[in-house]
């Protein structure tokens, strides 16, 4: 099982989310060769996840600002916004389906684009089930994420 020990020392975890409080842990890492702007308007841009986020069939703004609810494999989840500095990182922090998440991204600026690092913690009795009978579903995801971001830059205007 991943640990502290395996998550990038520049990801800011909120109190109960670190990676050895996880029932579930993973990283994933790629450069995309588009600039951190780039990289990162697509992930603000939330409403447009449903066209390219896996597993994400909706999208709602929440009452509070910086808040919205993603329908994920036909489950609500409530999403709050939980760090955000524009083209270096953003955090959000979600509940639902038996799961606790925190999902942190780093975007670096490196010569040939962006170095992206996504890390995923997640917590409850649905992420103990999966860790048990699945445990490389949270890397697989993440994975697939990752790539759908990285096509995604890179073929957007302005890239690398």
């Amino acid at each position: 099982m991943f640990g502290a020990s395996d998550s990038h020392p520049d990801i800011h975890w909120p109190s109960g989310f670190s990676p050895d409080q996880a029932h579930g842990f993973c990283q994933a890492q790629a450069v995309v060769h588009a600039p951190p702007a780039t990289t990162f308007s697509l992930l603000g841009a939330v409403a447009r996840w449903p066209e390219w986020v896996p597993g994400v069939s909706g999208v709602r703004a929440g009452a509070l600002p910086g808040a919205f609810e993603v329908r994920f494999h036909g489950h609500r989840f409530e999403i709050c916004l939980g760090e955000q500095v524009p083209y270096r990182r953003l955090g959000w922090s979600g509940v639902g389906a038996g799961v606790q998440l925190y999902q942190a991204w780093l975007l670096t600026a490196v010569a040939d684009g962006t170095h992206v690092v996504t890390e995923n913690v997640v917590r409850g009795p649905a992420a103990r089930s999966l860790a048990a009978s699945t445990p490389l579903w949270t890397q697989r995801l993440n994975a697939l994420w990752l790539a759908q971001l990285k096509r995604l830059s890179e073929s957007a205007p302005g890239g690398v």
